[in-house]
């Protein structure tokens, strides 16, 4: 067994502080928490939250989402085979205060981008809840019991629930997810491991909610939006390279290096209402360079001129990064509670 040594350790006073400094943890025994690596069930919720004064809250909340597992355990019992899973991840700014000196060796805020007319914000938040089973109603009860739990140290900043459309389509009416890594590789793409044995088993987050123009994409034809996403609409088939403009969404987001696809585990949901509707698009990777490089080249800062034009249909309104502990690292997240 190796002593957990963080990858940030800023001050020696401020690390021997951090509850991660007695766990003791072998990189490739760590487990992940329940959601990230299964395929997502029918329903989603996301819930996103801000800390209250995090200096004075901060132990109070880490205790709960140190709970938050054993709170699913409970809530689960309500119907064992809906499959109910939550993903517990922390903002940058929080993870700093709960854990000072030992962060992860990639987290960083998402610094926002505004090019061309497109702008993809930064909006932050300091708790993600990630939710999902086959019943929209035990998503609802699950996220009310976190939310209960938290009382008046937190705020929502953003909460979503996010439905499967069809057969698993966005509301612009083509399959969704197609790249997505499958079986082991989704373990292999999504989770940390020896490069930051301190955080093995953890997973960087990346979501952003967009606005999509429905009305606007309907007066599209068929073939046009076919190649502004790159796919046959009908059964997902990419188009040939000589159909397929440099500007489709896959090719933009599909990047090779060194002969080696870039991936990352994908968990979007189309949300909304017949007034206002789009994607929460939610990623997990062992490496946060990954989406920040497709983000660039959809917005159209990679240095070739281009842009997605699926963005020309659609509008991020936020945009944030997080970390998902291991289970051990986030009960260990949890004992900062009784250090104060």
């Amino acid at each position: 067994m190796g002593v957990l040594v963080a990858g940030q350790n800023k001050d020696p006073k401020e690390a021997a502080r951090s509850p991660l400094n007695v766990l003791k943890e072998d990189w490739f025994m760590a487990q992940p928490q329940s959601g990230i690596i299964p395929q997502p069930h029918q329903n989603a919720l996301f819930l996103i939250l801000r800390v209250r004064d995090p200096a004075f809250n901060g132990p109070a909340v880490a205790r709960v989402v140190a709970g938050v597992p054993a709170l699913v355990g409970r809530a689960e019992t309500i119907d064992p085979a809906a499959k109910l899973v939550c993903t517990v991840s922390l903002g940058p700014e929080f993870w700093d205060v709960i854990s000072p000196g030992k962060r992860p060796l990639g987290l960083r805020p998402f610094r926002a981008i505004e090019v061309g007319g497109r702008s993809a914000p930064s909006t932050g938040g300091d708790l993600l809840f990630h939710i999902i089973s086959k019943r929209a109603d035990l998503n609802f009860e699950l996220a009310t019991r976190v939310r209960n739990r938290l009382g008046e140290t937190v705020e929502v900043m953003d909460e979503v629930h996010g439905f499967r459309y069809l057969d698993s389509r966005d509301l612009t009416g083509f399959i969704d997810g197609t790249e997505n890594p499958k079986g082991k590789e989704r373990a292999k793409v999504a989770l940390i491991g020896a490069e930051d044995s301190a955080f093995a088993g953890g997973s960087y987050v990346f979501t952003q909610r967009y606005i999509h123009n429905l009305k606007k994409w309907a007066g599209v034809p068929r073939k046009d939006q076919e190649k502004v996403i790159g796919r046959r609409k009908r059964d997902s088939k990419e188009l040939s390279d000589r159909d397929k403009p440099p500007t489709a969404h896959i090719s933009r987001v599909v990047i090779e290096e060194r002969g080696e696809e870039l991936e990352i585990v994908r968990h979007s949901f189309p949300y909304g209402t017949v007034s206002e509707s789009g994607l929460f698009f939610i990623a997990y990777s062992k490496n946060p360079d990954i989406p920040e490089k497709m983000l660039s080249r959809m917005m159209g800062i990679a240095g070739d001129a281009m842009h997605d034009h699926l963005m020309d249909y659609t509008r991020a309104v936020s945009g944030a990064t997080f970390f998902a502990p291991s289970l051990a690292v986030l009960r260990a997240l949890g004992s900062f509670a009784g250090g104060r």
